[in-house]
């Protein structure tokens, strides 16, 4: 390898895992993936972490990265940090966790976000103020329901911070934040772009924006791009616990601290980028962005489902969030709670191999087996239907499949008139869905979304997406260039153009009439103990 070769470092902190990769910052290339996993504890509606546990996976990931890429650790210049989004991380005076961090998938603060969704000018002011309404998985509610339920935890509590957010602080010392990752607190206001430098408050000596209750101005209502201080005055969330909001995710936030450089094995003068959450690390991947492709819808199967696209159109549905991109595009999303987790667990139940499904049937099943987000049934749970004595268990698998690829395409025709489309535009119909996660990579999944959606898709040759959008903001905070320019330049989204099947009109309607019928009734209400 040439010793001038300069190397980034992408991390995908996810749900269940930590990847990091380690890219060569002029071609794109993928010189090697580091992997370690991530524990996920909680019953009922509970799912927790321990952040300090996500440091290690990450120190482990990163040194067998750059341990297996065959370059020295001095050819690495940069890294990065994309997040699992909405968790919430609770950190004390020494800095330490107070308690493991409350997850994107904890669905206790339900009834929290039921409330607030009412206050502040009720449901349709939301959207217009924050981009997204309250819902379980929000940051902000998450932290309302620690204020109910744990108070002492709140009261002990010196610094709020996002997943991303904490691990960049521990590679820096340095607490930041992007407007991406923010716009999924539902304490951060979203707006129609980036403000000029002037108008968004000062500047630290690493270029950090520092976003004040009022986007650093004395008095006034909060702009567009900051945190939004009635929203934080409603939950009792003093602002001084917040991080600084960067501009954009390749924002260069400073250099390694001295223990994180010894723990990774790197020299301290790697420079770090602000970061941002997945889904819009994810997107930089994808080339999707200002300089690159707008209004182009993407499907990622993972432990969640989303469909979401970038564009410059500022969202205000209330069925979607309305996330900011890390570039100043906006970001809507839909997101489900249940997808390739659930239908593997109805895989285990029925004993059967994932490939081993075949189409429903007549069966149907809502696999809301952790309650859910899109729809908001947060007490769900899963529900199957259609059953007869010559039911072939390959169908009801089947069906799972069905179920949860209608739940996250339920949302498509929302988010493409979030973007200002018509969903009915016979060249909207035919633009290609981006196919990206873990599900891509199956048969029964690619075979399902193309069955049920009726589009052509593209599937990317590249598999880590999160992390490759990671390496490019680490890439542009070396070098100053635009990230989705440079994940544009590398071909990191491109792949193979599957083209349409017929659109399968009678299990689409079959599933949604089961949903329809069922939700006052069985998914709607309280758990039981």
């Amino acid at each position: 390898m040439p010793t001038s070769r300069s190397v980034v470092i992408g991390v995908d902190s996810s749900t269940q895992s930590c990847k990091a990769l380690a890219v060569d910052a002029d071609t794109g290339e993928v010189l090697a993936v580091g992997r370690a996993p991530h524990t996920v504890t909680g019953t009922g509606g509970a799912r927790e972490s321990d952040p300090d546990a996500w440091w290690t996976a990450l120190c482990a990931a990163v040194r067998a990265a750059v341990g297996d890429s065959g370059a020295p650790p001095a050819a690495v210049t940069g890294i990065a940090v994309a997040g699992q989004q909405h968790g919430l991380v609770t950190l004390g005076a020494d800095a330490r966790p107070v308690r493991p961090a409350l997850l994107w998938n904890d669905t206790r603060s339900a009834p929290q976000a039921a409330a607030l969704a009412t206050r502040l000018g009720g449901p349709d002011s939301w959207p217009a103020r924050t981009g997204s309404l309250p819902v379980a998985s929000m940051t902000a509610a998450k932290w309302q329901w620690l204020r109910e339920h744990e108070p002492h935890h709140a009261a002990a509590t010196t610094a709020v911070r996002l997943p991303h957010d904490h691990l960049t602080e521990r590679l820096t010392g340095i607490a930041v934040t992007d407007p991406g990752d923010a716009s999924g607190t539902c304490w951060y206001r979203t707006g129609e772009g980036p403000a000029p430098a002037g108008d968004r408050g000062g500047r630290d000596e690493a270029g950090v924006t520092a976003h004040g209750p009022n986007g650093g101005r004395p008095d006034g209502p909060a702009p567009a791009g900051a945190y939004d201080p009635e929203v934080l005055d409603l939950i009792g969330l003093d602002p001084a616990l917040l991080p600084a909001v960067a501009p954009t995710g390749a924002t260069r936030v400073g250099t390694l601290t001295e223990a994180a450089a010894e723990a990774l094995g790197l020299p301290r003068t790697v420079v770090v980028a602000a970061g941002t959450g997945d889904n819009m690390a994810a997107a930089v991947g994808l080339g999707l962005g200002g300089t690159g492709l707008l209004d182009h819808p993407v499907v990622s199967l993972g432990t969640s489902g989303t469909v979401f696209a970038a564009t410059r159109t500022r969202p205000a549905d209330a069925g979607l969030a309305g996330f900011a991109a890390t570039d100043g595009t906006h970001l809507p999303l839909g997101c489900t709670l249940n997808c390739t987790l659930a239908v593997d667990r109805f895989a285990t139940l029925l004993g059967l191999e994932r490939e081993d499904a075949r189409p429903g049937e007549g069966v149907v099943v809502l696999p809301y087996l952790d309650g859910e987000r899109t729809p908001d049934l947060p007490h769900a749970a899963g529900l199957v239907t259609g059953l007869r004595h010559g039911t072939d268990p390959r169908s009801i698998l089947g069906a799972a499949y069905e179920g949860a690829a209608f739940t996250v395409l339920h949302a498509l025709d929302r988010l493409l008139a979030a973007c200002g489309l018509d969903p009915a535009d016979p060249a909207v119909r035919d633009r290609p869905l981006r196919l990206i996660g873990g599900g891509a990579r199956g048969r029964v999944w690619t075979d399902t979304v193309r069955r049920l959606s009726g589009r052509p898709l593209v599937v990317p040759a590249a598999t880590e997406l999160v992390a490759l959008g990671a390496a490019a903001l680490a890439a542009g905070a070396v070098s100053g260039a635009d990230p989705v320019a440079l994940a544009t330049a590398w071909g990191t989204g491109t792949g193979t153009l599957l083209p349409p099947l017929t659109r399968d009109d009678a299990t689409w309607s079959r599933i949604t009439d089961v949903l329809t019928a069922a939700t006052p009734t069985l998914l709607a209400g309280p758990p039981t103990a």
